[in-house]
């Protein structure tokens, strides 16, 4: 049963909504997950604080906002780390289900964080600028700590990049349909803030350019507003998609027909009726079914082959619980319309 689970995860193919067979993907991505916000934490701490350096020395608007932005990330990294450490914990007779979810609830703090700590002071000190006005200068010093921000930004985008794509390759889908239907959450997040930052990058540049070439600060004020647009946008997104997995996110129609077809080839199974798969954290599965066991057995041979399938449906490492109940003779098997996608 081991073998067939996971054949079917790798069949699955996830559409816009739903997250095909991401927990045989991302299989190893414990490890390289804390790897990849590790990268992340300590990029977005050097970067900070050599933009708020620069943001006291040239007054610049889009520069403090990149600093705002920046500070925020490495504090959401911290709560990043904590959602990796406590979603991986075992269950236990209080967490029947395990403690997976953790991983959203802390994700999602981070992603609030971005936005008040982000996107809300960008805005705001950005009004400022255009209300009161302040000059400009030591432009070199920007464009310099603009430039290393930017090698150091992209160096954790491309360890986040490099594990998103990895994932997408084994599940046969694109790097951004790996990130967008994935059910882990720090690799979206660290993907999306990283991404953030480097169009933020490009933003602060332009602005202060043209603050240079113009003299006038309203380009500068303008890029930071922007920079905390962008970052409002990004924290809603992730918002939406923790709140999602945490009220019970479906799989996709492609990954419930595989585990069925693979349920149902199981030797002791004759067919299937009934069968619900929920995430319970990052890579982490549910499974209840109702099947239909070959032969005529006794009630007690019976009970003793469910226990049976269900320990061995539970061997694969993302199942968290297996739950199998008997079918009725009038109940239909369970099938599925042709090409269904989530």
């Amino acid at each position: 049963m081991k073998n067939q689970v996971s054949q079917a995860e790798d069949r699955a193919r996830p559409d816009d909504d739903g997250q095909g067979d991401e927990a045989q993907a991302n299989r190893s991505s414990g490890g390289e997950g804390v790897l990849t916000v590790i990268i992340a934490f300590v990029a977005n701490f050097l970067v900070a604080g050599a933009k708020t350096v620069a943001a006291l020395i040239t007054g610049s608007a889009s520069m403090t906002a990149e600093a705002a932005h920046s500070w925020a990330d490495t504090g959401n990294q911290i709560f990043l780390l904590i959602a990796e450490r406590k979603s991986r914990r075992r269950r236990d007779r209080a967490h029947p289900m395990g403690y997976g979810r953790e991983a959203y609830v802390w994700s999602m703090f981070a992603a609030f964080g971005l936005f008040t700590a982000g996107a809300v002071v960008s805005i705001w000190h950005g009004v400022q600028q255009l209300l009161e006005p302040e000059p400009g200068g030591d432009f070199g010093i920007a464009y310099a700590v603009l430039a290393v921000a930017f090698v150091l930004e992209g160096i954790s985008f491309a360890q986040a990049f490099r594990q998103a794509r990895k994932a997408g390759r084994e599940r046969g889908t694109t790097t951004l349909q790996s990130v967008s239907t994935t059910s882990n959450p720090t690799l979206r997040a660290v993907f999306a803030e990283d991404s953030a930052a480097l169009i933020g990058l490009v933003l602060a540049f332009l602005g202060i350019l043209l603050h240079q070439l113009t003299g006038s600060p309203v380009p500068d004020a303008v890029g930071s507003i922007l920079v905390g647009v962008l970052l409002g946008v990004i924290a809603v997104i992730l918002i939406d998609r923790n709140r999602r997995f945490l009220v019970g996110q479906a799989v996709s129609p492609a990954l419930l027909e595989s585990v069925a077809q693979r349920l149902g080839a199981h030797d002791s199974i004759e067919r299937v009726t009934y069968l619900h798969l929920e995430y319970v954290g990052p890579e982490r599965l549910y499974l209840v079914a109702a099947v239909d066991l070959v032969g005529d057995r006794r009630e007690h041979d019976v009970a003793i082959a469910l226990r049976a399938v269900e320990r061995d449906i539970e061997e694969h490492e993302r199942i968290e619980e297996a739950v199998l109940t008997l079918s009725t003779p009038d109940e239909p098997t369970l099938t599925f319309e042709a090409g269904a996608r989530a």
